[in-house]
């Protein structure tokens, strides 16, 4: 028997299901490989206190890891939110001490709902300890800009420059997504030599937690898989504009992307690929 590919992700958990461990996992079933999780923190707002990020030991993270890496193994790892220095730090160490081979490292800092998902002396650690082990990383606008220094990024043009700067921190690929400006969805790769762009229409729809982990995660498994980085993002992208095209919602709060849609209406979303080297 062929098994599939083993693919972990290290991030927080969303108790509404749209984002998180729970895209990725729902993401990973849907590529068919094979998904394992280790918990950073759960995501989940207190009534009462407000409080909500509510981070995992790192005794705790450690444990999940070596369950994992002990009774199943790893192809591949995506990290998503981390929050702090410390999970940075062993997150970091786990993965170098096992010689994973595809890393993918999804920086998140900022929420759907701007909402502030990794402390500012997490900053450095992820920028000299993470990124520079990653097969490719995959900031949005608002990521990029704080990696950069703050620099503002209104432009296609700013991507593609943002692409090439962030290059310099050590990650094989960038990819800049492009999703928070005016205009078609465009996203901008570079690695190390081409710079490609892939573009999709705009979807009006305000349904879309959890695209960026999706996303993040339909990369680590085509990657995974033997894909090349363009042919994973490009596939990945077409998954994710689809999942989002069917997005929905329970309630008035913002809903899901549909991680199903793809395979349920037999639907590859077409994106326009342009390579400029």
């Amino acid at each position: 028997m062929n098994y599939p590919v083993r693919v972990m992700t290290i991030a927080g958990s969303a108790a509404g299901g749209s984002a998180g461990i729970q895209a990725d996992l729902k993401t990973f079933e849907e590529l068919d490989v094979y998904g394992m999780s280790i918990i950073t923190a759960i995501v989940g707002r207190h009534p009462e206190t407000n409080k909500n990020v509510h981070l995992q030991s790192v005794e705790a993270i450690e444990a999940q890891f070596s369950t994992a890496i002990n009774q199943v193994g790893a192809d591949g790892v995506k990290t998503g939110m981390l929050f702090s220095k410390e999970v940075i730090e062993v997150v970091a160490r786990l993965i170098r001490k096992k010689e994973i081979q595809t890393v993918v490292v999804d920086p998140v800092m900022i929420g759907k709902m701007n909402s502030k998902l990794l402390k500012d002396d997490a900053i450095e650690e992820l920028v000299h300890q993470l990124i520079p082990m990653a097969t490719i990383i995959t900031p949005n606008v608002p990521e990029a800009s704080i990696l950069l220094g703050g620099r503002e990024l209104n432009t296609v043009d700013d991507l593609k420059q943002a692409a090439i700067d962030l290059h310099k921190l050590g990650a094989k690929s960038v990819l800049v997504k492009g999703g928070r400006l005016e205009g078609p969805a465009v996203d901008v790769l570079f690695d190390g030599t081409a710079l490609t762009t892939f573009t999709a229409p705009r979807i009006d729809t305000i349904n879309t937690s959890g695209a960026g982990c999706t996303y993040s995660a339909a990369i680590t498994a085509n990657l995974t898989k033997g894909q090349a980085v363009a042919e994973a993002v490009g596939l990945a992208k077409s998954f994710v504009t689809t999942a989002i095209e069917h997005g929905f919602s329970y309630t008035d709060i913002v809903g899901p992307t549909f991680h199903a849609a793809s395979r349920k209406f037999g639907e590859a979303h077409p994106i326009k690929i342009e390579t400029l080297t």
